[in-house]
């Protein structure tokens, strides 16, 4: 059985949800209206056909660090994983190559559109903070990129995946924290950059309203340990310009496009020019760091290589 970081295959979209929500300008975006109901409706939706496309770009750019922290965890066959949150498939079919007909891998989603169960993985529909946890204390591996930030019941999601690790089994948790770099464009030399930076905080914004905590990835080891786990360690990716970003970056924004004209955070010219100095590649685009953290359930000793 090959390593899991070796990507056979080059995938056709990623696990976990969307990461580019950093924005530019001093401060933290403003609170919803005193009196207003919070909005928890997840802004990135599957159901649209830009996730697709989102899926892809950001399987390009996080992929990496995900299958090489899962390889160095010791993922091999007869393992039992559990892709929390999985968005696309990417990441469940490398975990269902690694484990080999010994192993099992579980893929789960609130909305599992992109996911084929003829790939060698069980899909199943899971709301990780409304459901319990599937098969408790069997899993060796239970992993979710860019799921949490966006969950407001984190507490509650992490208790359901560290109930279903098995003693001496790990966690990873990949999360954006978009306060550390909170910039489109890196090198704001002129009216394109600043109109992608005011864009990216707009976005930034919207995510806000909607339950999103944009400083999360930071606190990944400290509420790993909280939770009990132990050997914890952690690590930042952190992708800047490339034909990736520039095309997340589109996908992004044509999805979010009506919520940021409904909200008045931005006006058809100034997207339209966004876009494309995009698509002109007239930009080099950046992202939040993505935080990896990882954490074994006491009990009997993993190996980490």
């Amino acid at each position: 059985m090959s390593s899991f970081s070796d990507p056979g295959s080059e995938p056709d979209t990623t696990a976990g949800g969307p990461v580019n929500t950093a924005g530019a300008g001093s401060g933290p975006p403003s609170p919803p209206a005193p009196g207003s109901a919070p909005d928890h409706r997840y802004l990135l939706d599957n159901a649209r056909v830009e996730a697709g496309e989102r899926f892809t770009w950001l399987a390009e750019l996080f992929d990496g660090a995900t299958r090489g922290h899962v390889d160095r965890l010791g993922v091999r066959a007869g393992w039992r994983c559990w892709e929390v949150g999985a968005g696309g498939p990417s990441i469940p079919e490398a975990l269902a190559q690694a484990v080999g007909p010994t192993g099992h891998v579980l893929a789960t989603d609130i909305n599992p559109t992109w996911l084929d169960p003829h790939r060698g993985y069980e899909v199943r529909r899971h709301d990780v903070v409304a459901d319990p946890p599937p098969q408790p204390g069997t899993f060796d591996l239970v992993h979710a990129r860019l799921v949490l930030v966006h969950v407001p019941d984190r507490d509650r999601a992490l208790a359901t995946m560290v109930a279903a690790l098995r003693p001496g089994g790990w966690l990873l948790v990949e999360d954006a924290d978009t306060e550390l770099q909170p910039l489109a464009c890196l090198d704001e030399v002129g009216p394109a950059q600043r109109r992608a930076n005011r864009l990216r905080r707009a976005v930034r914004e919207l995510l806000t309203r909607r339950g999103a905590d944009l400083r999360f990835g930071r606190t990944l080891p400290r509420v790993l340990r909280a939770a009990g786990l132990v050997d914890v360690a952690a690590a930042g990716c952190f992708p800047v310009g490339g034909v990736a970003c520039d095309r997340l970056e589109a996908a992004t924004v044509r999805m979010v496009r009506a919520e940021l004209l409904a909200a008045g955070l931005a006006d058809d010219a100034e997207i339209d020019a966004h876009l494309a100095a995009v698509d002109a590649g007239e930009l080099d685009l950046t992202l939040a760091p993505l935080i990896s953290a990882w954490g074994r359930r006491p009990g009997q000793p993993s190996q980490v290589g």
